[in-house]
């Protein structure tokens, strides 16, 4: 059975707010409205589902993801970083090598094939999110010790399987852009999970929760489609 490599993402900014500008005007309607393909879920809320549709995106078209929505985002979030004394740390610089390997990975992504969602795989999500609320958790394992494959093998036995998490964000674009950016995560293995098709990931369960820690977390999972014999 296949297994992803799991990342883990830690960002604690619990004040931000996105307040990026639109660059809808920038993509065509066909591709706007095949990126949403959680749309139509009712068991998604509104910001959930634009984690869905940021994602598709960037896999459409990621360097115009990258001169578009990116750019909006980095513009208002380092905006709003200004108003800390370490602002120099939490700022997205556009000269280092996070900033720098995103422009590249992304230019070479071009109509990859899309993420759907699943109502079980976000039901999955969720009650990781609940779990890692109640205890003050922040990392794959539940509080019972399970892991990744644990949870998810139940409902999808044999999938390859991976799991992002953030921290800190509410909003769908900063969840996704921090998680593209991967700032100060070595192996990138947010972006290459966002990216990838090796392992063809195909579905996933998003979760955005309040979090005692870090004010809010985003849990997003992923499975392969299943094998055809």
């Amino acid at each position: 059975m296949k297994f992803i490599p799991i990342a883990f993402f830690l960002f604690f900014l619990s004040t931000y707010a996105i307040k990026a500008q639109s660059s809808a005007k920038n993509w065509t309607p066909e591709e706007l409205e095949n990126a949403n393909t959680a749309k139509n879920t009712s068991y998604l809320n509104d910001e959930e589902k634009k984690i869905i549709f940021y994602m598709n995106l960037a896999r459409t078209d990621g360097e115009k993801f990258f001169n578009t929505y990116f750019q909006d985002f980095v513009q208002a979030y380092n905006v709003d970083m200004q108003q800390y004394r370490n602002y120099d740390e939490l700022k997205v610089n556009r000269k280092d090598k996070y900033y720098r390997g995103l422009e590249k990975d992304l230019k070479t992504v071009k109509g990859l094939p899309l993420f759907s969602p699943d109502e079980t795989l976000t039901w999955i999500s969720q009650q990781h999110a609940k779990d890692m609320k109640k205890h003050n958790l922040a990392g794959h394992n539940s509080s019972d010790g399970r892991s990744v494959s644990d949870r998810i093998w139940k409902y999808y036995p044999g999938r390859a399987v991976s799991e992002n998490l953030a921290f800190g964000f509410s909003k769908g674009l900063a969840n996704v852009c921090m998680l593209l950016l991967d700032k100060n995560v070595p192996d990138l293995g947010h972006r290459k999970t966002i990216l990838g098709t090796t392992y063809n990931l195909s579905l996933v369960g998003v979760n955005i929760s309040s979090h005692p820690g870090y004010k809010y977390c985003a849990v997003i999972d992923f499975i392969s489609e299943p094998v055809t014999r």
